[in-house]
C-alpha cells in the first residue's frame, strides 16, 4: 500500500506541474486571482471594487462647457470643445481659469473629441463618429508646439478609415461601434480606443503618426462595460489611463499596464469608480501617473438637474505607487 500511494503522489505531481507548464495567469499582488506560480501575466486579472472621489473640484468656464480631452504640457491645462468651436484654451492648474485661447484658423471642427501630444506636436481628434457611425472624413490636426509659441502656427492632418468598417450604412444615433473618443500618442503609433455603443467594448487601433491617408489597424477588443471618453498615458511607464462611463452616467477610470508590446489591452486592466454620479467625464491627464487631472463637460438630467462642467483631482496614488516602485 504504502508503494502505491507513493506512486500516486507522484503522478499527482506531474499532473500539477503540466497543467502550469505555460506559466501564464495573473501576476498582479493587487488582483484578487493572483497566481503565485503564474510568470507570465496573461491579462486575466480581476480585482475588488473601489471608489475615489476626488481630492478637489473646480467648475469651468462656461467657454468649455463642452470640454473634450486633456493635455498637461509645460505645467499647464490644454482642452477644447467638442463643437464647432476651433479654439485650444489654456487652463491653470490652481483655479481652472482660463489663462490663454489659440484659435486653429483655416480647420473645421466637426466633432473634436481628444487632444494628446508627443514631445514635437499636439495633436486633436475630429474622430467624434456618433451621429450615423460613418464618417468618411476622420481626421487628427497635428499642431506644431513650436509653432504655438512662435504664433505662425503650423497645422497639418492625419486622415485614416478603420480596418474592418466594411459597411458604411448610417446607423441610429449612438447605435455604432465605430465610434472614438480617445488616443494615445507614443514614439511609433497613434493608439485609438473606440466607444462602442452597442456592446460596451472597446477596441485597440493602431495609427501612423505622420500626415497623410492611413488605415487604423485593428489589434485587440476588451468588455471595458462602458464607454471610453479619453485617455492619457506615460509611455516609459508603459502605463495608460482611460476615461469611462457607464449608460448612466457613472464615471470610472481604467488603468491598463503590464501589458505586452503595442497591445495595450493585453495587460492589467483595473477599474476605478469614481464618486461623481452624473458626471460624464470627457478628459483625462497626467503628470506623475499618480494624480489625475479629470474633466467633465455640462450635462442635464431632467430627474437629477444640471451638472455643470468642472476639473477633478483624483489620486490613484495607493493603485500605482507599488507599480512604480518596481519600474524603477
Amino acid at each position: 500500500m504504502k508503494r502505491i500511494c507513493i506512486h500516486v503522489s507522484f503522478l499527482l505531481l506531474i499532473v500539477l506541474e503540466a497543467c502550469n507548464s505555460s506559466g501564464k495567469g495573473c501576476t498582479d499582488p493587487a488582483a484578487n486571482n493572483v497566481d503565485a506560480e503564474a510568470t507570465e501575466n496573461d491579462g486575466s486579472c480581476t480585482y475588488d471594487p473601489v471608489w475615489v472621489t476626488p481630492e478637489l473640484q473646480f467648475q469651468l468656464d462656461e467657454k468649455v462647457h463642452e470640454t473634450s480631452g486633456l493635455i498637461l504640457w509645460d505645467g499647464e491645462l490644454w482642452t477644447h470643445n467638442d463643437n464647432v468651436d476651433t479654439r485650444l484654451y489654456v487652463l491653470d492648474t490652481f483655479t481652472a481659469a482660463i489663462k490663454r485661447e489659440y484659435l486653429l484658423e483655416g480647420v473645421v471642427n466637426t466633432d473634436w473629441e481628444e487632444i494628446a501630444q508627443d514631445s514635437e506636436f499636439i495633436y486633436v481628434g475630429d474622430i467624434g463618429n456618433n451621429g450615423s457611425g460613418n464618417r468618411t472624413d476622420l481626421q487628427i490636426l497635428r499642431v506644431e508646439k513650436a509653432s504655438l509659441k512662435s504664433g505662425n502656427l503650423s497645422i497639418d492632418t492625419i486622415s485614416f478609415n478603420y480596418s474592418d468598417q466594411y459597411d458604411l450604412s448610417a446607423a441610429p444615433p449612438n447605435q455604432t461601434e465605430f465610434d472614438c473618443e480617445a488616443f494615445v500618442v507614443f514614439s511609433d503609433s497613434i493608439y485609438l480606443f473606440t466607444k462602442q455603443w452597442v456592446t460596451g467594448h472597446t477596441t485597440l487601433y493602431a495609427l501612423s503618426k505622420f500626415p497623410g491617408n492611413h488605415i487604423a489597424r485593428k489589434i485587440s477588443t476588451f468588455d471595458i462595460q462602458g464607454l471610453v471618453s479619453g485617455a492619457t498615458s506615460l509611455e516609459h511607464e508603459r502605463l495608460v489611463v482611460l476615461s469611462c462611463y457607464t449608460g448612466l452616467i457613472q464615471p470610472f477610470l481604467c488603468i491598463l499596464y503590464d501589458y505586452r508590446g503595442n497591445d495595450l489591452l493585453s495587460g492589467n486592466k483595473r477599474r476605478i469608480n469614481l464618486s461623481l454620479p452624473f458626471h460624464q467625464v470627457e478628459g483625462v491627464a497626467t503628470a506623475d501617473g499618480l494624480k489625475y487631472f479629470v474633466s467633465n463637460e455640462s450635462y442635464s438630467l431632467p430627474s437629477e438637474g444640471i451638472f455643470p462642467q468642472k476639473l477633478h483631482l483624483v489620486s490613484l496614488e495607493q493603485y500605482l505607487q507599488m507599480l512604480q516602485e518596481e519600474q524603477k
